[in-house]
């Protein structure tokens, strides 16, 4: 039988067991304890921000940074059709309707049409951006960084300050990329727009299990981000609460985990850019094969690997393939199904998808764990050798 080799699993090397014994042995296994506090002052430190909020998950923390950037019921947000659906239903939490965008040739939002209905679909006003077509008030951008590929920040923040929108950037998949060229130079995803939210799910470049961590740009904002995930308690002994707060506070035992996980991060994206590179060097070589390349002014956490296939050239669809591979214990993962297909979606606006439905049917994830070794991308890549036709 062939050896498995999974898509994306966690690696546990360092020192979680002897942190998360401690956690136990201490008593401390929920939402209190000395490791929550030293998650988030490391990752504030990692990040260079004043603070980070260690949130019960990535979506948490989503739902968390739209309600703190003003969104209420009625208004809408700006959201990309290809994405993980976690990063549109806080929109949907709120009240609020997400605006559906089209990707570009970067699997990220194509902010030459965000620019384009901004400026042709929608009205600038005193009391903010209006949609033309729904008269209601467009509020924010929900920004992901597909795969730890960081978005033209640049461009996307002067759209936004234009449009005096705010920006939400989802880097759940972005923790460790960071701009080297530009106006941003050596800033981190998640921490140039109003807000950015990071995820610890078992499948991301470090994990906690579940769990999500939040910053913003005003740390005041920060400190109204943990009140609020903490069930909004105005005294803690009396059980006072003048607003309605949530649950959504991560445990002492995921931040124990995260803690040792965040030791190794360096380490892990290393793994992660020498791994691509032996997949883009062996992958080129095939006829009908291409892996994503990504953004040159950043230096990507490269969390995953995305194979683009041409049926024509390589002989055959990306479902075929993907099938093929399980065969040879190969786990691999098509791309998402479009958001704005959705049934809970489908009624909702979108403006000039084209790029995304073309993607959707071309992209095969393949493993790209940070345990993966250097013979197993050779044998994957030998693999992919032997099924084109």
């Amino acid at each position: 039988m062939d050896k498995f080799i999974p898509l994306s699993v966690p690696n546990f090397k360092g020192r979680e067991l002897e942190y998360v014994t401690k956690a136990v042995e201490t008593e401390w296994v929920s939402t209190g304890g000395s490791y929550i506090n030293d998650f988030e002052n490391k990752m504030a430190k990692y990040l260079e921000v004043e603070k980070a909020v260690a949130c019960q998950s990535g979506t948490a923390g989503l739902h968390l940074a739209l309600k703190l950037s003003g969104v209420e019921f009625g208004d809408e947000v700006i959201v990309p059709t290809l994405t993980f659906i976690a990063a549109v239903n806080p929109v949907r939490y709120l009240g609020a309707e997400p605006i559906f965008m089209d990707c570009d040739d970067t699997l990220n939002m194509d902010l030459d049409k965000l620019e384009e209905f901004c400026e042709t679909e929608c009205t600038l006003t005193q009391k903010g951006l209006i949609n033309n077509k729904t008269k209601k008030t467009i509020r924010a951008i929900v920004i992901v960084h597909v795969f730890g590929n960081m978005t033209n920040i640049e461009k996307l923040m002067l759209i936004a300050e234009k449009y005096s929108l705010k920006v939400v950037e989802d880097s759940t998949e972005a923790l460790g990329t960071y701009c080297i060229k530009g106006k941003f130079k050596g800033k981190f995803a998640g921490t140039i727009g109003d807000f950015g939210v990071y995820s610890f799910n078992g499948n991301k470049i470090i994990t906690t299990g579940g769990g999500g961590m939040l910053v913003a740009k005003d740390s005041n904002l920060s400190d109204k981000a943990k009140y609020l995930s903490t069930q909004a308690k105005d005294d803690e002994l009396y059980y006072t609460h003048y607003e309605i707060g949530f649950n959504y506070r991560m445990t002492n035992l995921q931040a124990a985990l995260g803690v040792a996980q965040l030791e190794q991060l360096e380490d892990f994206i290393k793994i992660k850019i020498d791994n691509y590179n032996l997949y883009k060097q062996e992958i080129d070589k095939i006829e009908g094969l291409s892996i994503f390349s990504f953004n040159k002014m950043t230096r990507s956490n490269h969390w995953f690997y995305s194979l683009v296939i041409d049926k024509p050239r390589f002989g055959m669809d990306r479902d075929e393939l993907l099938n093929k591979l399980k065969e040879k214990s190969i786990q691999t993962r098509p791309i998402w199904g479009l958001i704005h297909e959705q049934k809970p979606y489908k009624y909702n606006g979108t403006y000039k998808i084209e790029k995304a439905n073309y993607y959707i049917d071309r992209i095969l994830n393949i493993p790209c764990s940070t345990s993966l070794t250097k013979e197993d991308v050779k044998y994957i890549c030998n693999i992919l050798k032997e099924l084109k036709k």
